[in-house]
């Protein structure tokens, strides 16, 4: 009888300037840090990217299944994201974010968007994103059910509002939380039963 797979469900702080793939192909840049640099678990891949000046929750794992129904945008689940951006967004930029703009001949999915009151709580990023004296910034928490490349930057862009840091803190019910950057560990399994219930996916073929 053949032995039962063991699963592996790993949550990762990358941090910025890592590329969220475990070997560097196709790039004439040295020296560039992969996954392997971080996670020394064999057989684990990431269910879905960061790009690499992008930092925060990546979930790595050997589940195929898993990892198709994390990917497919048909079911689509939510990441979240802090969004620290150029300038001050008005109530109208935020309401576009909102209902969806275009990039590239796309309409972005309704999406849920509100402007933090204070300063999130994040290790100051190395290196430090550029200052402008006379240019405020504000942070948005923005959360997507669908992830098109660099999607969070061409939309704030799409709406006058460049982003300068992208921090992805979590995944469905993930949260990146009390991991800081380079960190990561197991998930649960309460945690890979409450991910299973969130994509309507069978725990009973999740479970290590």
């Amino acid at each position: 009888m053949p032995k039962k797979q063991s699963y592996r469900y790993l949550l990762f702080y990358k941090p910025y300037g890592v590329l969220s793939q475990f070997t560097d192909t196709g790039s004439a840049v040295a020296d560039r840090r992969t996954l392997k640099d971080w996670v020394p678990v064999p057989s684990v891949y990431p269910a879905g990217r960061l790009d690499l000046d992008s930092e925060g929750l990546l979930l790595l794992t050997n589940n195929g299944p898993l990892q198709h129904r994390l990917l497919d945008p048909r079911f689509g689940h939510p990441r979240t994201y802090w969004v620290q951006v150029e300038r001050i967004p008005d109530e109208d930029a935020l309401q576009r974010l909102r209902s969806g703009v275009e990039i590239e001949n796309y309409r972005t999915r309704p999406a849920t968007v509100e402007r933090l009151p204070l300063e999130p709580p994040l290790k100051p990023r190395d290196p430090p994103i550029r200052f402008r004296k006379n240019v405020p910034t504000a942070w948005l928490q923005i959360a997507l059910t669908e992830g098109r490349n660099r999607q969070v930057r061409r939309m704030t862009a799409a709406v006058g509002f460049p982003t300068l840091r992208l921090v992805r803190v979590a995944i469905g019910p993930l949260r990146l939380e009390p991991l800081e950057p380079g960190q990561w560990r197991d998930l649960t399994g309460d945690e890979v039963k409450q991910l299973c219930q969130s994509l309507n996916f069978q725990s009973e073929r999740a479970l290590p």
